[in-house]
């Protein structure tokens, strides 16, 4: 009798064991599955009315939806995107995000001196979005109607060329564009891309380099006049329009690739839950419809894909930036 007890003893402890076990992990594993319990803000560290801030307003709604979630869009320019994305790779309530032109971003380690961040460390990819080509597009009173024509015109006139941002993915097409042609124009620069628009639709600048979704609407209501596109195709909303590297900028290609992008500290389970949130979003029938009427395509790349992707781009920009000669402070 005495040794049925003691079995059963031994029996009844393991199993209150196992069952403190199971209750200490329960929590732990609750707590992973409940994210987000809280509202997700998705930062654009531009201007409103540009791509990523375009692209935001159409996906936050869904992804509230997706994620069970309030899902909340604040723009926070300044520095060609640098200011935003430093409150980004800084926050640490695991519930910031940044959308961005991550081809830009690449630009800021070799363009400026001092940067509060490091992109590739400080920041994680969550999901590549969408892609759209730069558009070089002239006030429809400028006398050029194809790059040959400008080109020729801004070595007889003077010709200002509004910059969305100094050291801009779009200042430094403009760059490579008159570097492979011989243009010469005078660089304006703003503070998001929105007013450049409206500067050059005033008549205030003459050309501008801007991302197809944010300035092609302008375009087909005529009040800015295309001269070509930076893509390697030609677009099918513009079958048309000619690229620049027909159009003698040979090689030239150029565009903004828009991404999430995270804090390096936010636990991988939750950058995967969110990517695939994302992915299935950009990827649905009715928003990849929405945007390429728009000129944007649906080009997607999960975090891995695109961390190395923006690791190629920063290579890339970096030789751009050095035959520049451009430092930023």
């Amino acid at each position: 009798m005495t040794r049925f007890n003691e079995k059963s003893s031994r029996r009844l402890a393991l199993a209150a064991m196992a069952a403190a076990a199971a209750a200490c992990a329960a929590p732990s594993a609750f707590a992973q599955a409940a994210w987000p319990n809280k509202p997700l803000k998705i930062i654009v560290p531009y201007t409103p009315g540009g791509s990523s801030d375009i692209i935001a307003r159409i996906i936050s709604p869904l992804l509230s939806e997706a994620l069970k979630t309030t899902v909340i869009v604040e723009n926070k320019p300044g520095a060609s995107g640098n200011m935003g994305a430093d409150q980004t790779a800084k926050a640490s309530d695991g519930y910031t995000v940044m959308l961005c032109d991550v081809s830009a971003l690449s630009i800021s380690p070799s363009l400026y001196t001092k940067l509060p961040f490091d992109p590739s460390k400080d920041l994680k990819g969550v999901a590549m979005l969408a892609y759209s080509p730069h558009m070089l597009v002239v006030h429809p009173s400028v006398p050029a109607n194809n790059l040959k024509e400008l080109v020729a015109l801004s070595k007889t006139s003077k010709i200002d060329f509004a910059v969305t941002a100094m050291g801009s993915a779009p200042h430094l097409a403009g760059f490579q564009v008159a570097s492979l042609t011989g243009a010469k124009w005078e660089y304006i620069p703003y503070k998001g891309g929105s007013q450049a628009v409206t500067d050059t639709i005033a008549g205030q600048t003459q050309v501008l380099m801007n991302g197809m979704l944010a300035t092609l609407p302008f375009v087909q209501q005529g009040k800015l006049k295309v001269i070509g596109v930076s893509k390697s195709t030609r677009v099918p909303l513009l079958p048309n329009v000619p690229t620049l590297a027909e159009q003698g900028a040979t090689g030239f290609e150029s565009g903004t690739w828009q991404g999430i992008l995270a804090p390096a500290n936010m636990p991988k389970a939750n950058i995967d839950k969110l990517s695939a949130a994302l992915i299935s979003i950009i990827r649905s029938p009715d928003v990849r419809a929405r945007l390429a009427a728009q000129g944007a395509e649906v080009s997607t790349m999960n975090p891995a894909e695109m961390d190395a992707f923006f690791n190629k781009e920063r290579k890339n920009w970096a030789a751009v930036v050095a035959k520049s000669g451009l430092k930023l402070d």
